[in-house]
């Protein structure tokens, strides 16, 4: 399972609602295991999780959570992409 032009990692923040409505949780869960060190995984379930404030858990509140760690990533160069769905 190794790939060789895998070098850096992949963090995906995911948000829904519950964790009934996990998008492709099973296929992520597969990456994570295969690649543990080239993929990160973190849920915001706005209706099962609360911020630090104690309101809902949205994406915005997990990355806020890891704010050093993604802004450290950042300063070294990496990539952030937001992406999400209007109902």
């Amino acid at each position: 399972h190794n790939l060789p032009f895998v070098i850096g990692q992949a963090w995906l923040f995911l948000g829904v609602a519950n964790s009934d409505a996990l998008l492709y949780d099973d296929e992520w869960q597969i990456v994570k295991e295969n690649y543990p060190d080239n993929f990160r995984l973190d849920y915001a379930l706005s209706r099962e999780q609360e911020n630090k404030k104690g309101g809902k858990m949205y994406i915005q509140d997990k990355v806020e959570e890891y704010a050093d760690e993604v802004f450290d990533k950042l300063s070294n160069g990496a990539h952030i992409y937001f992406c999400g769905l209007r109902v």
